[in-house]
């Protein structure tokens, strides 16, 4: 009797949860706001150390006059996160305006202590994305997994990497480190709308309006690359890639710590290979979290018997988030190649149209590629039943991961 009673709890746990995702989900696309930034001439510099972006940041965080916007989706209780938080106490105790924004569950670790502290000398600190009713399961799973920094609203970052150790090549898994991913400086145009996005969030978290204070706007000066902002809220990103995808003629290159494309996705992307063109593929060799390896297995199959190039990064975790077609367009941001990033978490990408900097970003790909095994499909076929097993697991729950 205890069993029938066991496995109905579990039954009702299993379909609450269910419910309370797509009814969540459901709500949330209604209420959502749509935003479309118009193209913008930006100077950009492409980082792809972790140390050199956060020297860099750290500097410009040192030398900000007026005001200072951070939102992460990881702030880490280490050294890294320590340093970090540090340096906008003392911009604080200067008379900066700092603003501090987190997601909830992402920055689980930050202690109280030291939000406190950070608040005492008028640091301001928010939680974004917190688990809330009526649909607390659907509000769990949705993480706001943007990063942006704006300073004095004149400097923008924006790309993969949070504040931790990991991310300097500090990991606690030796096999995870060093850590491979892209981070964007900007100067000019495109930082407005930088601004625009961190106060859409804070304004969500706190209910304070920023946008129309001049302060956080200063006149942008235009740069030299042609860009967009692209912002997406479980929606809006699967049409997006689609629409990229079709305009390849030549080539294609996706890297990504997870690939869980969709069905639309994959059909543009075996339509591309039907026509044609090179598709190449980046992901780590080592995974991060379970079962995301084995849940791209069941794609790259297909992929790979029309001639993809399937490369597994093997010099620590990749962890970019990069699509490149042909030489004239690039994609550099925080979405994953994921279901969890078309459907769940609010992201944040940037389009890059100028032909110089995709060459610096495809030379940056090669040396990915030289750390990189390739994959074939005989590597597919011999899979143990184990690993099949875990294929199975992973293709019923591919929106969680």
């Amino acid at each position: 009797m205890w069993l029938y009673y066991t496995l109905l709890i579990i039954g009702l746990l299993i379909a609450w949860m269910v419910i309370d995702f797509k009814l969540g989900r459901s709500r949330f696309i209604r209420t959502r706001t749509r935003r479309n930034y118009e193209n913008r001439y930006s100077d950009i510099t492409l980082i792809s150390r972790g140390a050199d972006l956060f020297e860099k940041m750290f500097t410009d965080i040192k030398n900000a006059e007026s005001s200072i916007h951070i939102l992460f989706y990881i702030v880490q209780n280490d050294h890294l996160g320590n340093r970090f938080m540090d340096l906008l106490k003392d911009k604080a105790k200067e008379g900066v305006k700092v603003r501090l924004l987190m997601d909830q569950i992402g920055s689980l670790h930050v202690s109280k202590s030291k939000v406190h502290m950070l608040r005492s000398v008028g640091v301001e600190i928010a939680y974004c994305q917190r688990i809330k009713f009526p649909f607390p399961f659907f509000s769990s799973q949705q993480r706001n997994h943007r990063k942006i920094t704006v300073i004095d609203g004149t400097y923008g970052y924006l790309g993969g990497y949070n504040v931790g150790k990991e991310y300097i090549d500090e990991h606690e898994k030796p096999e995870l480190s060093p850590w491979r991913d892209y981070h964007l400086k900007i100067e000019g145009e495109g930082v407005p709308d930088l601004q625009t996005e961190f106060c859409i969030d804070w304004h969500r978290a706190t209910g304070e309006d920023l946008t129309n204070d001049q302060l956080y706007f200063p006149p942008a000066r235009k740069g030299s690359l042609e860009h967009r902002i692209f912002p997406t809220e479980g929606v809006n990103i699967e049409q997006f890639f689609g629409e990229f995808i079709e305009e390849a003629k030549d080539s294609i290159i996706i890297g990504t710590p997870y690939f869980i494309p969709t069905n639309y996705l994959m059909d543009k992307l075996l339509d591309a290979l039907d026509r044609g063109v090179k598709l190449t593929i980046i992901v780590p060799n080592q995974a991060d979290h379970p079962l995301v390896k084995e849940a791209a297995f069941p794609y790259f199959r297909p992929l790979l018997a029309k001639g993809a190039f399937v490369y597994q990064f093997m010099n620590g975790f990749y962890h970019g988030k990069v699509i490149v077609i042909d030489d004239h367009s690039c994609d550099i941001g925080t979405a994953n190649f994921d279901q969890r990033s078309f459907f769940l978490n609010l992201e944040l990408n940037n389009l890059i149209y100028d032909k110089h900097f995709i060459e610096i970003v495809r030379k940056e790909i090669d040396e990915d590629i030289k750390n990189s095994d390739r994959l074939n499909a005989r590597d597919l076929e011999s899979v143990s039943l184990f690993t099949r097993c875990k294929e199975k697991v992973a293709s019923a729950i591919t929106i969680l991961l």
